[in-house]
């Protein structure tokens, strides 16, 4: 039977838009099951109950459970494998952090490329670092310290939470800029006791986690790692006031296994941001000395992009393996 051409043509406007209808119906049905949020990292971390709160936001908001497990394992790599892995059908989710760029050079191996095989979906937030020193040492200010490394090479010990994570390549990118030579002494549990006792004299750390025995003296804040300064520490200065360029902030977004569709992720953005502008949520972040990073999913990814890059050449220069 031949169709008339009018039928025809208007049959055939109706079949081409079945597929974004679909893709309407599927974002607005999203999510009608529980969620799971994969997290790199043990429970009781900054990160950690930082996405419990945002599970539970989303969670409120979207009528479905965001599941957080915690699946730590390989820097990050076991939790990032799994969600590879997963259907890409925004069910399955990755709580991404700076080991997921990190780890893209310090690793030869991975059974996975994370800017290939994950798809960005929305920025969560992100917190500066901050350069601490022992009372022990006399510098009290970067140039200072700077000046007292150039004279001291190679005895100044830097402590970190391990090889490749962040407080280390950190304190790498760090000597690079300064042109300075530190020992780098990796902890597999806390530094703060071997700090505080002058064993080791330098860190860059979580602010959340030194903030209190700067307050009460017990190590001097130089300066901190974010491009400007942090809300938690208003008189200390950025880094890149005495070294142009550096920065180096711990941050948190939500990635999917790739194809997760387009529509999800949108829809899982503008709820992400909704979160991030409640007021009761953002002072619950204040207090884990964080801050909202409010990122479409192209943002995002360009912003991955350029964070695997950067800290991709200082593990080349430093010659960093992974431990």
């Amino acid at each position: 039977m031949k169709l008339p051409r009018r039928n025809f043509l208007h049959l055939a406007a109706g079949a081409a838009a079945l597929p974004a209808v679909s893709r309407f119906a599927w974002a607005q049905v999203y999510p009608s099951r529980p969620v799971r949020l994969i997290v790199g990292f043990p429970g009781g971390t900054t990160g950690d109950i930082l996405i419990r709160l945002m599970g539970q936001w989303l969670s409120d908001r979207l009528g479905q459970p965001f599941i957080i497990e915690n699946r730590p394992g390989a820097a990050g790599n076991v939790a990032t494998e799994q969600v590879v892995r997963a259907a890409p059908d925004g069910y399955t989710l990755l709580l991404a952090v700076p080991a997921n760029a990190i780890n893209a050079s310090l690793y030869d191996n991975l059974n996975f490329n994370f800017i290939d095989d994950i798809v960005p979906v929305a920025g969560v937030a992100r917190s500066a670092f901050v350069m601490a020193v022992t009372p022990s040492v006399p510098a009290k200010t970067v140039p200072e310290f700077i000046a007292y490394a150039k004279a001291n090479p190679g005895k100044i010990n830097m402590a970190s939470f391990g090889t490749g994570t962040l407080s280390h390549v950190s304190g790498e990118l760090f000597m690079m800029r300064a042109s300075v030579d530190m020992l780098h002494v990796p902890y597999r549990g806390s530094w703060m006791p071997d700090l505080l006792a002058g064993q080791v004299q330098v860190v860059f750390s979580a602010i959340s986690i030194v903030i209190d025995n700067i307050r009460t003296g017990k190590l001097r804040a130089l300066a901190v790692t974010s491009a400007m300064r942090s809300d938690a520490l208003p008189d200390v200065p950025p880094l890149g006031e005495f070294l142009p360029g550096y920065e180096a902030v711990a941050w948190y977004g939500l990635c999917g296994p790739r194809n997760t569709p387009a529509e999800v992720a949108d829809k899982l953005q503008e709820t992400t941001n909704l979160a991030l502008a409640d007021p009761k949520l953002k002072a619950r972040l204040a207090d884990l000395v964080v801050e909202p990073m409010l990122m479409r999913p192209v943002q995002l990814r360009k912003f991955i992009a350029d964070e695997t890059e950067k800290w991709g050449k200082v593990i080349r220069a430093a010659r960093i393996k992974a431990g």
